[in-house]
């Protein structure tokens, strides 16, 4: 027990570095995604039919091709078109989509779960559909998302293991360069294990707690 706890001591600080990129593609595709997700949320209940039938094709797109067939499209396939772009940005870019369209489905949810009567009281006192939505419904529907979407990014950070297929130097990544070179797959994978469980496990009960909160305030 003593040699893989001065093991773990010895590979801890290059897979925190591995973990803090993982985090940075997390933080990157939700700055991305969510905005993207909200826009495609409107966009499906806009009264246009052409737009809602466009974002109804970029949710379906975004949510059918597996975020590893996107991310290897991105990274491998556009080299052929003559763009190129990092492993960094390919991974982001690849799981901002991803996000986008999942998120779309939370927002739309969460729009959707504020009353009618809500609608029909801001009609009365003069507001525009525009207003409306802004100051009545928006702020209220994000009220309800807020966990579910704490809940995805998770998901997400666990996602960006997937970027080790493309080289980028995150958690999962930091861990096979170690297993190959030491032999030690197991002790490495354990210690990578636990690092994600470090962030996944105290979030999960906090978006409990805030979901417990919420509901008590209904």
């Amino acid at each position: 027990m003593t040699e893989i706890l001065n093991l773990w001591a010895e590979w801890l600080p290059d897979l925190l570095a591995g973990l803090k990129v993982s985090v940075e593609v997390t933080v990157a595709c939700l700055a991305l995604g969510i905005p993207l997700g909200l826009v495609l949320a409107v966009c499906v209940g806009a009264p246009s039919r052409s737009l809602r039938y466009f974002a109804v094709l970029v949710i379906e797109i975004g949510r059918g091709a597996p975020a590893l067939i996107l991310l290897q499209f991105l990274y491998f396939g556009l080299p052929t078109t003559g763009l190129t772009l990092s492993s960094f940005a390919s991974s982001v870019l690849a799981l901002a989509l991803n996000a986008g369209a999942y998120t779309s489905e939370i927002i739309r949810a969460g729009l959707q779960s504020v009353p009618f009567g809500q609608r029909e009281a801001a009609f009365a006192i003069g507001l525009s559909s525009r207003d409306s939505f802004r100051l009545i419904i928006l702020p209220q529907g994000l009220r309800v998302a807020i966990p579910p979407l704490l809940g995805y990014s998770l998901l997400l950070l666990q996602a960006t293991s997937l970027s080790f297929t493309v080289a980028l130097t995150q958690l999962v990544n930091r861990a096979n360069d170690i297993g190959s070179s030491t032999f030690r797959y197991m002790p490495v994978l354990i210690l990578t294990g636990l690092l994600y469980a470090c962030i996944c496990v105290p979030s999960t009960l906090m978006i409990g707690r805030m979901e417990r909160h919420f509901s008590r305030h209904e």
